[in-house]
């Protein structure tokens, strides 16, 4: 198990940013970690950008801080968002994006442009090969509650790191209402599924 990891995770107020980064804290207390959290950042009541920042130490974590090339992962919401924290990825990281798009008034009004799959793909590209683009909100839609994209995007996360499936979910279960709690579970273990659906789709091209 590695040592250390440093997670950024990003999106838009009301993506259930701030509810992610506390499960994924928890897991990484549960697995045996030392963990920091940074408070959410941006405009998250209002629609705006938001981030936080995690940090998992097999020793000792002394800030949540992570600096412009020092995420391990980010995890994000949105595909603007995560041309807004590629800097934050260092090289060879991984990124797991949801490909679901918002776009901002700014642009439907004409006098902005956002950003296609293929950009999004051009600028992580010169960073790593490890960009996954996961139908995060498809999968909750599917479900039957866009709400749970955040979870399913979890899903996808756990996927590279070394800690079991079980531990996850027990984490999920203690921190999120019990009438949800089986919801929240099929949108981890939806998120796993498609993330090795995507490698298998790699190799075999």
């Amino acid at each position: 198990m590695n040592k250390s990891y440093n997670f950024l995770l990003a999106g838009v107020g009301g993506q259930g940013t701030i509810l992610a980064s506390n499960l994924l804290a928890g897991v990484g207390l549960a697995a045996g970690f030392d963990v920091k959290k940074s408070e959410v950042h941006g405009m998250a009541q209002r629609g705006g950008s938001v981030n936080t920042h995690i940090r998992w130490d097999a020793e000792r974590v002394y800030s949540p801080l992570i600096g412009l090339g020092e995420a391990d992962m980010l995890l994000v919401f949105e595909r603007a968002e995560a041309l807004r924290y590629a800097a934050f990825l260092r090289p060879g990281g991984t990124a797991i994006v949801d490909e679901q798009t918002i776009v901002p008034i700014t642009v439907t009004a004409g006098g902005a442009h956002y950003p296609t799959a293929e950009e999004l793909a051009a600028v992580y590209g010169q960073l790593t090969d490890r960009l996954y683009v996961v139908p995060g909100s498809a999968i909750a839609r599917e479900l039957g509650n866009a709400r749970i994209a955040n979870v399913v995007l979890l899903g996808a996360l756990s996927t590279f790191l070394e800690v079991s499936p079980e531990i996850w979910l027990q984490v999920i279960q203690a921190r999120v209402p019990p009438r949800f709690v089986e919801l929240n579970r099929q949108a981890f273990l939806r998120g796993r599924r498609a993330v090795a659906a995507g490698q298998s789709a790699d190799q075999a091209g």
